[in-house]
């Protein structure tokens, strides 16, 4: 294994400081397209054709891959990328367990990776191994923090827990579980299940026999209607709590009247018709989704916008770092990865972003907005 991984590294150096005689800017995707994951990675993929073809007077050549909803295949997407097509950049992949093995690449390679994924320990804690990796979704921990103060504040004293049995869903068990006691509130249980499954009845009925007052939810995507449906199926009436990962219509569409009255902390593209015409979170939306129909006809949703606020970091990034050094050099990718670190108050779909050294998520709870479906839509709540 260690001559497999000494190998890789050599072949990693020699293909990629050979020159870009195009001086193409070559951007690597990966996503999770299909499996599990898909609902998440489907819409990034057909955001790619809305994303620029040319930055800082460079042409941007976009290599996307589908990595199957699978951590391997991401691991794998991710070494060609920078072996074989000699990318300056890695953008995902679209699921935390994917993304984790992916670090590794970047690392070794010496690429800056924006992952799309969005567990905390994507990025934290800081380490040498989290230097080249950054992430556009807000950390969990934020998001966890900003909806149990709400649920505390609210007079809630019990909470039930399901969630799924990756790293998005034990990210979040930790934070609950974490900060729960410190707002008075007790966790009852600690239910979890497998994206693919597609019953969770015995979850469900484990959460109802401990007559919580409300139920975290923590999944992403369409699974994330599941729990609540079975919840709402045998009857149970409290409130139920989700996580900004269920900010998709088809959440809505799937989950028709047993997801009415989710509420969740999730980012202002949700709700941007909800804010004032000038807010420059709704203007960071309009842009996007005016980029998006243009090529696809239908509306975007948040998954795809983050990949566009990904390319939008690398937008910024880009034209300093093209000061440095020309692309397909270690140099160019080295300066865009400090020119993603110098970010500062950026606005984007899922946030106001100040990256630094210690902070490679850069979002505060102004960037938390408390949002409930409400008549089949997603409203902000005032």
């Amino acid at each position: 294994m260690k001559l497999a991984l000494a190998g890789f590294g050599i072949v990693a150096s020699a293909l990629l400081v050979a020159p870009n005689a195009k001086a193409d800017i070559k951007v690597g995707v990966v996503v999770s397209a299909s499996g599990p994951g898909s609902a998440l990675g489907q819409p990034q993929m057909r955001a790619i054709a809305a994303l620029p073809k040319e930055i800082g007077g460079e042409k941007i050549v976009y290599v996307p891959l589908d990595d199957e909803s699978d951590p391997t295949k991401g691991t794998q997407n991710a070494r060609r990328l920078v072996i074989q097509d000699g990318v300056d950049i890695l953008i995902g992949s679209s699921l935390t367990p994917v993304t984790m093995p992916m670090l590794d690449v970047a690392v070794e390679s010496k690429t800056p990776i924006i992952s799309l994924a969005a567990a905390t320990a994507i990025v934290q804690p800081m380490d040498d191994r989290r230097r080249w990796a950054f992430k556009v979704v807000p950390n969990d921990d934020l998001m966890a923090g900003a909806i149990l103060k709400h649920i505390a504040k609210s007079g809630i004293k019990t909470l039930g827990y399901i969630g799924v049995s990756d790293g998005y869903g034990e990210g979040y068990y930790k934070e609950v579980s974490r900060l729960a006691p410190t707002l008075g509130l007790t966790v009852t249980t600690h239910e979890v299940y497998a994206r693919a499954d597609t019953s969770v009845t015995g979850q469900a009925l484990k959460v109802i026999g401990t007559s919580p007052e409300a139920v975290f939810i923590a999944s992403a995507g369409t699974p994330a209607v599941l729990p609540q449906e079975a919840l709402r199926e045998r009857g149970y009436s409290g409130k139920i709590f989700q996580t900004h990962g269920v900010a998709s219509e088809e959440f809505i569409k799937l989950g028709g009247a047993n997801v009415e009255g989710a509420v969740f902390t999730g980012e202002a593209f949700t709700i941007a018709q909800d804010l004032p015409a000038n807010d420059p979170f709704r203007q960071v939306r309009e842009e996007f989704v005016a980029s998006y129909e243009k090529v696809n006809g239908g509306k975007p949703n948040i998954f795809a916008a983050h990949l566009w606020d990904a390319i939008a970091l690398f937008k910024r990034a880009v034209p300093n770092a093209l000061k440095a050094a020309k692309p397909g050099t270690p140099e160019f990718r080295t300066a865009l990865r400090d020119e993603l670190e110098r970010g500062k108050d950026v606005y984007l779909n899922n946030g106001l972003s100040t990256m630094s050294s210690t902070d490679h998520n850069g979002y505060d709870e102004r960037s938390a907005f408390l949002i409930k479906v409400e008549g089949s839509k997603f409203r902000l709540v005032r």
